[in-house]
């Protein structure tokens, strides 16, 4: 018989689906007992709608959909539930992925032995389980010049107050690398005009300085004299008749606009995280220290910034150029040998 660490697919699937560890008035419990509930309180706000995702589809898969996070019974986990929910996740997910799902799992179960739900002893086993090994690359792009022209071109081209804004938030995402959550999170006070330097607060609360120059300062300046100094968020929901109304915008908001301009733009298949893969590896292309990228992007260690160094990716191209391949191009027009 297979032991837990060594479930096969099918008899991990299995397990999943009989666990059935629903507490029936989970969904009563109040919030600030429910173990999911607090432990996704305690991340910062750009974690959260993540970490509930990873929880929901683990509730989901353990009960065959039955459950959600604030409804399964996370205390009633046992070894041989998450070494099966490991499993299916190592199957299913890229390690990346299945690790941070992984960790959503392991703080749930750390939050209900803090709340007096598990025994330290059955938390310990519950929650000892094996990362996923395993290395992919980097999703996204790095963005053309040219595209980054394109997409301020179509924000100037808007003469509205939305227009100003969106080419301040494109030049802090050029020039700064911030995460969406990040954009949300600025506030007035956060900028200091005289020096350019612009705090910024990133994941755990982390506070790092940006520097504002060139024409993103230019850029944000006019939003500011647009949007005025009342305190409160930097970037604020600007309403169809062009009224600015001072409150934080979502982090959706910053992706939806991003899409618009990259239609406006002709920019395909853009997202926000490619400007902070751009900022990173423009600046370690130009020469910049790494330790001093890792501070300005926020990255809790090198190796997380190394991953967007794109300058290894140039040698290995250049590298294989070297080798020949004695294959010539047929003619478009060229007579097949049978017919002539």
């Amino acid at each position: 018989m297979n032991t837990p660490t060594e479930l096969d697919p099918t008899h991990a699937r299995a397990l999943i689906v009989r666990t059935n560890s629903v507490r029936p008035d989970a969904a009563r419990v109040p919030l600030d007992r429910n173990p999911a509930s607090v432990y996704l309180a305690s991340l910062a706000l750009g974690s959260r709608r993540t970490m509930r995702d990873a929880l929901n589809f683990i509730a989901a898969m353990l009960t065959d959909g039955e459950a959600d996070a604030l409804t399964l019974e996370w205390a009633a986990l046992r070894f041989q539930h998450t070494a099966a929910i490991r499993s299916r996740l190592a199957e299913q997910y890229s390690a990346a992925t299945a690790n941070k799902m992984l960790s959503a799992l392991r703080g749930v179960l750390k939050t209900c032995w803090r709340l007096g739900y598990m025994s330290a002893e059955d938390y310990t086993r519950a929650a000892d389980i094996e990362s996923v090994n395993g290395e992919t690359l980097v999703k996204g792009r790095a963005l053309a010049s040219g595209e980054i022209d394109a997409l301020m071109t179509a924000c100037l081209n808007d003469e509205s107050a939305a227009g100003a804004r969106d080419a301040a938030m494109i030049a802090l995402l050029r020039v700064g690398g911030l995460r969406r959550a990040e954009i949300c999170a600025l506030n007035v006070d956060d900028y200091d005009a005289a020096s350019g330097a612009l705090v910024i607060r990133g994941k755990r609360n982390k506070e790092r300085a940006a520097y504002v120059t060139n024409g993103a300062k230019d850029a944000l300046e006019d939003w500011l004299a647009i949007r005025g100094g009342e305190t409160g968020a930097l970037f604020c929901p600007v309403s169809k008749g062009g009224t600015i109304v001072i409150r934080r915008m979502y982090p959706e908001a910053i992706f939806n606009m991003l899409q618009k301009r990259a239609a406006q733009a002709g920019v395909k298949n853009l997202s926000p995280h490619d400007f902070r893969r751009t900022f990173v590896s423009d600046l370690l292309d130009a020469g910049a220290d790494i330790a001093t990228v890792q501070k300005l992007a926020g990255h809790a260690n090198v190796q997380t910034t190394a991953r967007y160094d794109r300058r290894g990716e140039q040698a290995k191209r250049k590298a294989v150029e070297l080798l020949h391949v004695p294959y010539r191009r047929r003619g478009a027009f060229e007579t097949p040998p049978n017919l002539r």
